[in-house]
């Protein structure tokens, strides 16, 4: 049998429908799925960089003693705990920001990782007395969610730290 021009026409149309249609599902869903994952990352790099200038900061700061053990007294004047506070405020910012765009309830796999640092890092600040002192101050109308979380870590810091 031979096909008219307009019969090979159609079945070559039955054939792209047929095969080509699901494969450019499957190569823009898989190019969607990279796509939100570049997207992930580079929001979690801008958040790292901005952790990052947070740290330059503290450094230039050093006389507020952030940067040394909790278990060594710092005596700070009344300028030195403003700007103490100041720092402090920065901070619980740039966790709130982080939780904001990065935390989720039931997180992938790379999203957990990317979240892990970030739990470190708030752990870290809520070991320091002196942060964990000023969190009820700091945590003053933001998002509900992330005080609910933060005031959790800062509780298992506290009895981590009584449990020693």
């Amino acid at each position: 049998m031979q096909w008219t021009p307009l019969e090979t026409l159609e079945a070559l149309s039955y054939v792209v429908t047929v095969v080509g249609l699901p494969f450019a599902i499957a190569v823009f869903l898989y190019e969607q799925r990279r796509e939100r994952q570049n997207e992930e990352e580079e929001l979690y790099q801008r958040l790292s960089d901005e952790y990052a200038e947070f740290l330059k900061i503290v450094l230039q700061h050093a006389d507020l003693g952030l940067m040394r053990t909790q278990t060594e007294t710092v005596t700070l004047t009344a300028e030195q705990h403003e700007r103490r506070g100041v720092l402090f405020e920065l901070l619980i910012s740039l966790f709130e920001r982080a939780y904001l765009l990065v935390y989720e309830e039931h997180m992938k796999r790379q999203t957990q990782r990317l979240w892990m640092s970030w739990e470190d890092y708030m752990r870290y600040w809520c070991r320091r007395r002196d942060f964990r002192e000023l969190l009820p101050r700091l945590l003053e109308g933001e998002d509900a969610d992330f005080v609910a979380h933060i005031r959790r870590i800062a509780c298992e810091e506290q009895a981590r730290e009584e449990g020693r």
